[in-house]
């Protein structure tokens, strides 16, 4: 990951507001370069991962899965919380495939980071590519439950999945840049990054 540009930033204090399950809010008060302050709430996030999982069909996985913030179901790829400390990110695209559509990977490589929503969250996502896909188990220990009980998977060729991206069938962030980074590496084969940078 490139290091941050230098600023002139000062965080002059920090209280937490709210620390929950999956987020916490914080309020910063920050110095402006060109003098005074401002309060900024910060939702702080442990980070996601995302997986655009192509089959030798060139079909992709999607899942249909409730949002409650949204109240809606969305078409969204297999993708899952950095919660497990100290899990590398990679480990952690595996997990989730395994999880969500009880599927390995025997190629991956890193498509993208982004940050979902940088004006109020740190929340970083990494979104892989796997191909040469293969069933496998649930892993040991892991329990289907929520709204995981209701999920809909199913595979649609990449250049479908991709316009429904452009007729808004498709909404969630991760899989939007996903798919279409997905699309643009299998067409331009740009150069990507070491499948463990993040």
């Amino acid at each position: 990951m490139p290091e941050p540009a230098a600023h002139d930033y000062r965080v002059l204090d920090s209280e937490t507001v709210f620390d929950g399950h999956v987020i916490s809010l914080r309020r910063d008060t920050v110095a402006m370069p060109g003098g005074g302050d401002s309060v900024r709430e910060v939702v702080t996030h442990p980070g996601a991962v995302a997986v655009v999982a192509v089959d030798d069909e060139g079909r992709v996985v999607l899942l249909r899965q409730y949002r409650h913030p949204v109240g809606r179901y969305l078409w969204e790829l297999p993708a899952g919380l950095r919660d497990a400390d100290g899990e590398p990110p990679l480990e952690t695209a595996k997990r989730e495939l395994a999880e969500e559509v009880q599927l390995a990977a025997e190629r991956w490589s890193l498509l993208t980071t982004t940050y979902s929503s940088p004006g109020f969250s740190d929340e970083l996502v990494l979104v892989y590519l796997a191909e040469g896909l293969s069933d496998a188990a649930l892993p040991e220990g892991f329990t289907v439950e929520h709204e995981e009980l209701d999920m809909t998977v199913e595979r649609v060729p990449l250049a479908d999945a991709v316009q429904r991206v452009f007729d808004g069938d498709i909404r969630n962030a991760a899989a939007v840049v996903g798919l279409l980074a997905a699309a643009q590496a299998r067409d331009a084969h740009p150069r990507l990054r070491d499948v463990g940078a993040e």
